[in-house]
């Protein structure tokens, strides 16, 4: 699997989603007691977070397999 190929984006795309709702999920069950007083700025910023360093994570592995 390529690093710029489609296959690999799709990957590493459907595993980021995965990371983002997960921490989503985590963020929410970490006392929030009603719908209205979660902090959705700090939920987007950590779930995104989340995304991102799984990206990043994705590149890297691959980087490392294919030396």
């Amino acid at each position: 699997m390529k690093l710029f190929s489609i296959e690999f984006w799709t990957y590493a795309g459907e595993r980021a989603i995965k990371t983002v709702a997960q921490s989503a999920v985590a963020f929410l069950g970490t006392g929030t007691v009603g719908l209205f007083s979660v902090d959705f700025y700090s939920l987007t910023s950590v779930s995104l977070g989340a995304g991102l360093l799984s990206v990043l994570t994705s590149i890297i592995t691959k980087t490392k397999v294919s030396e």
